[in-house]
């Protein structure tokens, strides 16, 4: 009798021991993968609306004005020697002229998107370009659009008037992308000209 008694308390031991030690292998596999997440590189999106455009309301595809050149070229300086990997403009010329410095000075060429079709622009850069850094020049609409699409807040169309918002969308491994709002260049002076839905 006095046997079976100390066999049980020694099997229940045993029995606790091997769970304290399973929870301690877990935890410190949990901790490991916790802390593992801030040693991958981070994706970070540089996202502007294109540079002042003419104001020509019969033109749907009109070039930089003086003011945006000028801008265009702020941000080359700005983002010359940032690492940038890959550059996205739209099919409209408005976009492309405002990447143009920044390529010529990076040697990164541009790669064209629908402007229309933003889910496919943030899945490409969630699946293709993560830990790099990516330049995306859009539209007033748009970029608010994309910024959503790579996990940002939801934020309103930028004014017709305004050129000079900058945003940086830091995208993490988990958890939503953090997004910083700057402003950049000169302040935006140019009047609202009639524009067509992609601005």
């Amino acid at each position: 009798m006095r046997e079976e008694e100390s066999v049980e308390p020694r099997t229940r031991t045993r029995t606790v021991i091997v769970f304290a030690l399973l929870f301690a292998v877990l935890g410190a596999v949990i901790l490991f993968a916790y802390f593992a997440t801030f040693s991958r590189p981070l994706t970070t999106v540089i996202l502007v609306r294109h540079a002042e455009k003419n104001i020509e309301p019969n033109n749907p595809d009109p070039d930089l004005s003086p003011a945006g050149q000028e801008r265009a070229q702020e941000l080359a300086r700005m983002f010359a020697g940032a690492g940038v990997n890959a550059i996205y403009a739209t099919q409209y010329k408005r976009t492309q002229q405002t990447v143009k410095p920044l390529a010529d000075r990076t040697g990164v060429s541009p790669q064209l998107i629908d402007a229309k079709k933003t889910p496919e622009l943030a899945n490409d850069i969630l699946t293709n370009r993560r830990g790099q850094t990516v330049f995306v020049a859009g539209h007033n609409n748009t970029v608010p659009q994309i910024i959503e699409a790579l996990g940002g807040a939801a934020l309103p169309d930028i004014p017709e008037s305004e050129y000079d918002n900058l945003f940086i969308v830091t995208i993490y491994r988990f958890g939503k992308a953090k997004v910083v709002k700057l402003k950049y260049g000169k302040e935006s002076t140019q009047g609202v000209g009639t524009g067509t839905m992609i601005r």
